[in-house]
């Protein structure tokens, strides 16, 4: 693994996103602003600032094929934005929520989006063509089991389900068919959590036996597998394709992971607070931790690191202690906060440092299947 590319482009970059043919990043640096910037020139050159919010921006993503960045906010609000005429020109969507947004992702097919909430539901948001403005659909919590805030949202390759976790401790996938928009052609043959899909449905739910938090989730690209990361510093997979569900739980050293992402169908790469991806690998019930990813750093010397780190950061409410360095052995010095796929075979990170960094996975030994 190796890094071919790292920019300080913020003080903290808590999301991002990438146009279609990453010559473009939509990020968030920790407050009410979407800054675009595009790489040309072997560096970053800010290009655009959004400024609708007037909250923390929590979520962003951005449509590869209609090329419309959707966010959303502490405000309660999200935003769709469509770039005419050399200008980002943003669609205001009423999501009708007493709580903060606090994660948004595009449909496979990009003809909906959901937006995970602090309000114990989720919203998924379409165009309706005949008034011409966004409408917001909510799966609830006392209609879907939900009890908490939803941290993560992922959606399947069918465009129909919809995977959502959080701060309830329970993984729980639900049917988004929305009549107009989806075709019950698409799942004619049924799907791994049954045939029946009316709106809302809740398909099937997984809580955590550690009752840890759910911070991030992802299908596998043929949907047969769902993987998850908590707080307890393990990462879940599930087999979607056996009737029996079966979920295999990792536990991992170091600290918890924040954010992963799919390299292939049977490779996992997570990020979190020990600064440095790790990636894990197997097969449906055979997934094992391999190690970290940062070029010549040991799993051994990165853990006890940062755990140094952190211990006297806490114990002593200092950052210049005499016996530690502040310098930690990776690319990323702090909390990596959001994975992206970049390409087949790399991805990109960033973090509370401020960084962007690209990853290749061009090394011996990581075979990514």
């Amino acid at each position: 693994m190796s890094v071919d590319s790292f920019e300080k482009l913020a003080d903290t970059i808590t999301c991002h996103a990438w146009n279609a043919n990453r010559t473009r990043v939509a990020l968030c640096p920790n407050d009410n602003l979407v800054l675009v910037y595009v790489y040309q020139n072997g560096g970053y050159t800010l290009e655009h600032t959004l400024k609708q919010h007037d909250s923390l921006v929590t979520g962003i993503d951005w449509a590869p094929n209609t090329n419309r960045i959707v966010t959303c906010s502490q405000d309660r609000n999200a935003y769709v934005f469509t770039f005419q005429e050399n200008v980002w020109k943003p669609e205001l969507v009423i999501l009708r929520l007493d709580r903060a947004a606090t994660c948004v992702k595009w449909s496979p097919n990009e003809d909906k989006f959901a937006v995970g909430t602090g309000a114990k539901a989720i919203s998924v948001c379409y165009y309706e063509d005949d008034h011409k403005w966004w409408v917001s659909k909510h799966i609830r919590g006392d209609k879907s089991n939900i009890s908490s805030t939803i941290n993560c949202v992922a959606w399947h390759p069918n465009n129909i389900l919809l995977a959502a976790g959080g701060t309830d401790s329970t993984v729980r996938v639900f049917s988004t068919f929305t009549k107009g928009i989806d075709s019950r052609n698409s799942v004619s043959a049924g799907t791994a959590f049954g045939a029946k899909l009316p709106w809302s449905k809740l398909l099937a739910e997984f809580p955590s036996a550690s009752g840890a938090w759910i911070h991030d989730m992802a299908f596998s690209p043929s949907g047969n597998q769902l993987a998850w990361v908590t707080h307890d510093s393990s990462v879940h997979f599930l087999a979607c394709s056996t009737e029996a569900h079966s979920v295999q739980v990792v536990n991992t050293p170091g600290l918890p992971f924040q954010t992963l992402v799919w390299a292939g169908e049977n490779t996992l790469v997570v990020a979190g607070h020990d600064c440095n991806p790790a990636y894990l690998q197997g097969g449906a019930g055979r997934y094992q931790f391999k190690g970290l990813l940062d070029k010549g750093t040991g799993a051994g010397a990165q853990n006890k690191s940062v755990a140094r780190t952190w211990q006297a950061r806490s114990g002593l409410g200092s950052t210049n202690t005499a016996d530690i360095s502040n310098d930690l052995p990776t690319t990323h010095q702090n909390a990596v906060t959001q994975l992206r796929s970049f390409s087949p075979t790399s991805f990109s990170s960033v973090g509370n440092d401020g960084q962007i960094c690209i990853w290749t996975y061009a090394k011996p030994g990581i075979n990514v299947q």
